[in-house]
């Protein structure tokens, strides 16, 4: 369309120049119609359009490669974003484990703490025992000897002598067998603890392996993502640089192609010397050729403005680029944060505030936004998003002839590309 619009406005100037020449030498000036122009011939207007469309297909094969590449590149992102989720669980299951862990350590060294203070106080009452023994052994008084009453001096003497003797011995044996039984039941208590112990450390290596695998996995995916955006953006720079050859291609092209027309120009200007006015062409056949009204080409217009402007996660608003935020993951890897641009969402706001029309920064609510038409009916000026499991992660703003404008992930800009269907919402959001 802007070849067109400026071959006419070539040919449209030509003509007028030319056709007022032809009217003053009519009018006796003395002037007279100029000498012709340069005339290409058709084997260099060919040559120049076979290389101009050898570029074009050249950019088209790049186009869908980058596109293929950067749908690969969304896919990627889903992984890594379920990655480092899965690396937060594992990272909260080893907490939970080690904090098991010491919890079962500090519960083993007081059920061994306990024990030994068992053996010990077992040992000691070994120890008043056996001197007990040995002690009646010495003065006769062993347990069950005459010995033991001899002096007594009645009958009662000799009795509370035997009840004293056999409540000692009770008393000792009932003691030993308590420790006894309290060493048993510590020990045991010590074997459970150091049995859920061992459980415990078992449970902490494995959840600690787990945390590995899932970082390990972590870093491999965000490992593919940066490899896939580096191949994305060499595509892109490959792209550039025939899109360049395209232009120059196109522009020499367009030259030649000016030239015939100042050529068949100054050709009718020769056939109407008797011509004295010619009326230019009406101002209306430019404005007419902008579809979608003013509204909707002041919204392209500012998103337009934007080319190149870097990619900030949380991005954009009303009034241009503004400062990204941190996500904690593939953003701050960017250094989106240290960053003035926009993101997806953000480049919208940007530009439709152009129109008076506040959206909000979140790409699902402006899916919501506007009238919800079929892809097959899209048009300049709508919206195009991209869905994962049915939720919206993208916007793009469609310019026509299979183009739209977007600000499409972190370590990018703010460009122009050609629309890709993978993944693509069912339907295009119309505001104006």
């Amino acid at each position: 369309m802007s070849r067109f619009r400026s071959a006419l406005h070539a040919r449209g100037i030509a003509t007028i120049t030319l056709l007022a020449a032809v009217g003053l030498a009519a009018s006796g000036t003395g002037m007279a119609v100029p000498p012709p122009p340069p005339n290409p011939s058709d084997a260099e207007m060919d040559a120049g359009r076979a290389s101009a469309q050898n570029a074009a297909g050249r950019v088209g094969e790049l186009a869908n490669r980058l596109a293929e590449a950067e749908s690969q590149l969304v896919g990627l992102q889903s992984q890594v974003e379920v990655k480092m989720e899965d690396a937060n669980k594992a990272r909260v299951d080893l907490g939970h484990a080690e904090r098991a862990y010491a919890d079962a350590r500090r519960a083993a060294e007081v059920a061994g703490a306990e024990a030994d203070a068992a053996a010990r106080e077992i040992e000691q009452q070994r120890t008043r025992l056996d001197k007990f023994a040995a002690s009646s052994y010495r003065q006769g008084s062993r347990l069950g000897s005459i010995t033991a009453f001899v002096g007594s001096k009645d009958p009662q003497d000799v009795l509370n002598r035997a009840v004293f003797l056999n409540a000692i011995s009770e008393s000792q044996l009932n003691v030993l067998d308590d420790l006894q039984r309290a060493r048993v039941e510590k020990v045991n208590k010590d074997s459970l603890t150091q049995a859920a112990l061992r459980e415990a450390e078992a449970k902490r290596i494995e959840a600690d392996q787990a945390r590995r695998v899932a970082e390990a996995a972590e870093q491999d995916a965000i490992t593919a993502q940066s490899t896939q955006a580096e191949q994305a953006r060499r595509l892109e720079a490959d792209k550039a640089g025939v899109e360049a050859q395209l232009a120059e291609a196109r522009s020499h092209v367009a030259g030649l192609e000016a030239q015939r027309d100042r050529y068949e120009s100054w050709q009718e200007a020769r056939r109407r010397e008797e011509e004295t006015a010619a009326k230019p062409p009406a101002s209306g056949e430019v404005a007419d050729a902008l579809p979608g009204g003013r509204a909707v080409e002041m919204v392209i217009g500012r998103a337009l403005s934007q080319l190149g402007v870097q990619y900030a996660w949380g991005g954009g608003t009303s009034s241009g680029p503004s400062r990204g935020i941190r996500d904690g993951g593939v953003a701050d890897a960017n250094g989106d944060f240290a960053k003035v641009g926009f993101d997806c969402s953000g480049l919208m706001i940007y530009a439709f505030a152009g129109a008076g029309i506040e959206l909000d920064h979140y790409s699902g609510y402006q899916y919501q936004s506007g009238r919800q038409v079929p892809l097959s009916q899209m048009r300049r000026g709508d919206m195009l998003f991209w869905q994962d499991s049915g939720r919206v992660h993208h916007v793009a703003l469609y310019l026509g002839n299979g183009k739209m404008i977007e600000a499409p992930y972190s370590g990018s800009r703010v460009r122009v590309a050609a629309v890709r269907y993978g993944g693509i919402a069912p339907y295009a959001v119309r505001m104006l």
